[in-house]
């Protein structure tokens, strides 16, 4: 069995695809999932499989979802191993955190191809795409000028709209919980 943590695109924002967590935890576990648990409303889900592709259990789990659910989910999934790696490489290190800086983990559904120059900066400099790997983009937005939305629309228009973000803080605990 392999653990894993699947990242749901989404969902619980705003009135548009409200879904429980204790619902969706009984739904993961009625699919044959196994040491199922969630983290916080955002989407996130910590679990067991035998499955070894990760890209085949995403989509696995978005069917199991919208069959559930009655809308369509985009989901992203990466070992419980990866998150760990990810956390232990420490990729924010020399970013002064301050109540205005945000830290931010995009994972990615696909190997990206984005051209983009590296690191790269918004024009009023409150968000900077700090690197991106071939599954993540590790971005640092400041609050004042821009807003999240506005963030997540310069991330979609790059890199797809088959990415969903996290904060760093929510890695780190998934991290931790799924040791």
């Amino acid at each position: 069995m392999t653990r894993y943590v699947a990242f749901l695109r989404g969902i619980n924002v705003g009135k548009a695809k409200r879904i429980e967590m204790a619902e969706l935890k009984r739904t993961f576990g009625g699919a044959g999932f196994e040491n199922v648990t969630t983290y916080i409303a955002s989407g996130n889900v910590i679990f067991e499989s035998p499955e070894a592709d990760a890209t085949a259990l995403a989509r696995e789990i978005e069917a199991i979802l919208e069959k559930a659910f009655g809308f369509p989910i985009g989901v992203i999934v990466r070992t419980a191993e990866d998150i760990r790696r990810m956390v232990d490489a420490d990729p924010f290190n020399g970013i002064e955190v301050t109540p205005d800086v945000r830290l931010y983990v995009t994972f990615l559904g696909a190997k990206s191809n984005s051209s983009l120059p590296l690191p790269w900066e918004s024009p009023q400099g409150d968000f900077k795409i700090l690197r991106v790997s071939n599954r993540a983009i590790f971005s640092v937005m400041t609050l004042g000028k821009i807003g999240t939305t506005d963030a997540m629309k310069i991330l979609e228009k790059e890199f797809g709209k088959r990415v969903t973000t996290r904060n760093w803080n929510v890695i780190t605990k998934l991290a931790d919980l799924a040791s």
